[in-house]
């Protein structure tokens, strides 16, 4: 069956860099568009990056544009999220999201604290 476990969240000061790591198995991993959202406490769950199947184009999200980059790597299974220049505002559960044949599937998340 489908997997995604996502690690490498933490708290870091502001400013700082973390990089989100997401391990998936169950299917064929780069015929999937791998994406990243993120969700704060009472808040919908909202739109980070992703990265389309096939040809690995990336698109993003305006509040992580010119300090976030996904990756993936597809020896591995895995899709990554390299987070910069992180603001207090960026504190949330991160979350792996696969589409396969047009079903999503996610991952339990991370959590992501930006705090001095």
């Amino acid at each position: 069956q489908v997997q995604l476990v996502e690690s490498g969240g933490g708290l870091v000061q502001p400013g700082g860099s973390l990089r989100l790591s997401c391990a998936a198995s169950g299917f064929t991993f780069s015929s999937a568009t791998m994406s990243w959202y993120r969700q704060a406490p009472g808040k919908e769950r909202e739109f980070v990056a992703h990265s389309i199947r096939i040809s690995g184009s990336t698109i993003y999200a305006d509040s992580a544009k010119g300090r976030f980059s996904i990756s993936r790597d597809n020896a591995k299974n895995t899709v990554y999220l390299q987070m910069n220049s992180l603001k207090p505002e960026d504190t949330d559960v991160y979350y792996c999201r696969a589409v396969v044949d047009y079903t999503s599937y996610w991952g339990q998340g991370t959590r992501v604290t930006v705090s001095s």
